[in-house]
């Protein structure tokens, strides 16, 4: 089992880490409040909100079955070697278990309030519907060879997936509407934090073993903070640059959150 060599790097490897699941957890809440004040769903695009469910449900198999699972470790140890360290921690199953709750409770609110000729499209229901079929058979197929590392990199696999694909909707509706109204930024800020203190805790783990198999051992976490970074930053320039908020919004404190 791998351990830290220095104590130093180990508590800031753990600081990050809380620092990431704080501000990652936190990021749920900005729209969810401003859907509760405005009473109204409409700006946020749907197909976002069902496919960011699909991708932390399948982080929250992958980094609860590495994390507690025996026979899982073993087979990654065995993997990439005896010594490396596990690539999750508290804090990840933490985050998700909670980003699994939060976006559900987002999805719940689009069923609520209001929202006008918004919908989820057909493209969006398809490929969440061909994801969890793909992912029952990877299941079946596990179960008979006892592959559990692949099973649980099948869900991994997923979550990248959905990290690339499920901000396109959203940056796409802004740009259609030329307005990022109804869309929090308050959850782009603080999942921007998230990710660059996620890829911090790697890089500081990383140091410390003298060993990178921590980024590609786990290829998900890394894409993951990399493509979040990357649409944060597009997010940002929509909401302050191309389509900052009017006037008006301002006054009413619509975009407050």
């Amino acid at each position: 089992m791998g351990k830290w060599n220095s104590v130093q790097l180990k508590i800031l490897s753990q600081v990050l880490g809380w620092v990431a699941f704080v501000s990652w957890s936190i990021s749920f809440y900005p729209q969810v409040v401003l859907n509760f004040k405005r009473k109204s769903v409409v700006g946020l695009n749907f197909d976002f909100v069902v496919l960011n469910l699909t991708k932390h449900s399948s982080y929250l198999i992958y980094n609860t079955v590495l994390y507690l699972s025996t026979t899982v470790q073993a087979q990654y140890r065995q993997k990439y070697g005896s010594k490396e360290m596990i690539p999750v921690e508290a804090n990840d199953v933490a985050f998700s278990t909670h980003a699994v709750a939060l976006t559900a409770f987002t999805l719940f609110q689009i069923f609520i309030y209001e929202r006008k000729n918004q919908k989820f499209s057909k493209i969006s229901i398809a490929i969440v519907s061909i994801i969890w079929f793909s992912a029952a058979i990877c299941v079946i197929v596990a179960t008979r060879r006892h592959s559990w590392l692949w099973l649980i990199s099948v869900f991994n696999t997923i979550q990248v997936i959905m990290t690339v694909i499920k901000y396109i909707p959203q940056a796409y509706m802004n740009f259609r509407r030329k307005s990022t109204d109804g869309f929090s930024i308050g959850n782009i800020l603080l999942d921007l934090l998230g990710g660059l203190t996620n890829y911090g805790q790697m890089a500081v783990q990383s140091v410390d073993q003298k060993s990178w198999v921590n980024f590609y051992g786990n290829i998900g976490k890394t894409l993951l903070s990399l493509v979040s970074i990357f649409f944060d930053i597009v997010f940002i320039i929509q909401h302050y640059v191309l389509y900052p908020p009017t006037k008006e919004l301002i006054a009413t404190g619509d975009e407050a959150v």
